[in-house]
Order: structure tokens, then sequence, then C-alpha cells
């Protein structure tokens, strides 16, 4: 083969590229996780893996994504992209956990219970390992009734609370209507029990029955 033509193929062959350093796409991974986790009430702790880079080229500038779903807890997938010199992407897997105090009851516990201060105690674990709405803070329980029984070195919800009840069944109320510049005021008889923040429904002295929402105060703030 002449010379010259043997120096141009060599001039047109080009080298393959090594392969993406795992522990770089790893990182790009973890870093975007942490972000997502910021606020989180306990320790953090992120670890993403394993994927196998092997047949991805090595890459000088990586993009991250987020989820397509919004989640900062738990498993989740970051999006890792390389821009420069060939594009690809990765769907990396990534574990955050949350290391914190969570609420428990200290012992069994029936329906229509008013919860008490010792009725409470605290576990520690990993947040992403509990049902959602998992209270962390004895406060946001006392006070309030269980909706169903539960027994002892349960994690408490907030769903399987009750506010203490507002308005009851047959009671007069009070009715607020507001809109842009007016307030208008009138009374009412509750149809049903409710709490503050839930919806009740009020005859009115005309008979028409509305809608509202009970206030801290036990008034009734009509739906708009």
């Amino acid at each position: 083969m002449p010379a010259f033509l043997l120096l141009t193929l060599l001039l047109l062959v080009t080298p393959p590229l090594a392969a993406s350093e795992p522990q770089a796409i790893l990182k790009a991974a973890e870093d975007l996780a942490r972000k997502l986790a910021t606020g989180q009430p306990g320790e953090v702790q992120v670890v993403a893996g394993p994927i196998d880079s092997s047949q991805l080229p090595a890459c000088s500038a990586l993009e991250t994504s987020p989820p397509a779903t919004p989640r900062n807890l738990g498993r989740i997938h970051v999006g890792v992209r390389c821009l420069a010199p060939v594009e690809w992407s990765i769907l990396v897997p990534v574990q955050i956990s949350v290391i914190a105090d969570y609420v428990v009851t200290r012992k069994a516990l029936l329906a229509g219970r008013s919860i008490q201060s010792d009725d409470l105690a605290f576990n520690r674990g990993d947040l992403a390992a509990l049902p959602p709405g998992t209270l962390l803070r004895p406060e946001q329980a006392l006070g309030k009734t269980l909706r169903n029984s539960i027994g002892a070195g349960h994690p408490l919800r907030a769903n399987q609370l009750r506010s203490p009840l507002m308005v009851r069944q047959g009671q007069a109320v009070r009715v607020i209507a507001r809109g842009k510049g007016f307030e208008a005021k009138a009374e009412g008889k509750a149809l049903n029990n409710a709490a503050a923040g839930e919806v009740v429904r009020v005859r009115m002295s005309s008979g028409k029955t509305l809608g509202g929402v009970v206030q801290e105060d036990g008034s009734i703030l009509l739906s708009n």
C-alpha cells in the first residue's frame, strides 16, 4: 500500500472513546438528590446506583434532571445526560433516606379517644419507610380524637386524627358571606357535625341549604 494512502487512512480513523467513569455519573445524581431533599426534618442520606456505564462514552459535561413526578423522599430516578463530546442519557436510581424522630403510640388506643401527652412516644428511623402523613411532633396530635383504634408502637398519622368538633348537628351557627368590598352575616342551623377546617351544610331561615367551612371561632364561611 502506498505510504500516502496509509497516512490518509490513519487520519480518518478515530480512536474509540473510553467508557464514562461511573463515579462522576453517580455524584451528579447524588448532588441533585440532596438539593431535592433540602428542608427535610432530619439527617439526609443519599445513595445512588448501581449503574452500568461500560457502554457510555466518556463525557466532559454532565447535566441532571429531576424525576418526572415530584418526589424528594425514598427511591427516585434522576436523569443524567451527557452534553459533550457525545450525547447520551441514563436514569440513575437514587435512595433518599431521612433519619428523624417521629410520633408513635405508647399504648393501644381506642377510636374516639382524645389524645394526651402520655399516649405518645418517639421512635427514630427513616421517614421514607413510614406511611405518608406520619406526625413528627406530639403537639400535632394533642387534643384531637382518634378516628379508628390503633395498637401500641404504631406510627401516628394525620389522617387517623380528627380535630375537636366546633359545630354539631342541629346547632345554631353564624354564617358569613364575603366578597369584594362586602361582608354579610346571617343565622342558620348546622346539618352535620364538623371540626375547624371541615365542610358543614347549613339550612338558612329561608329554607335554602348552603355549604361552608368551619372557622376557628365556630362561624361558617360560605364556600365560593
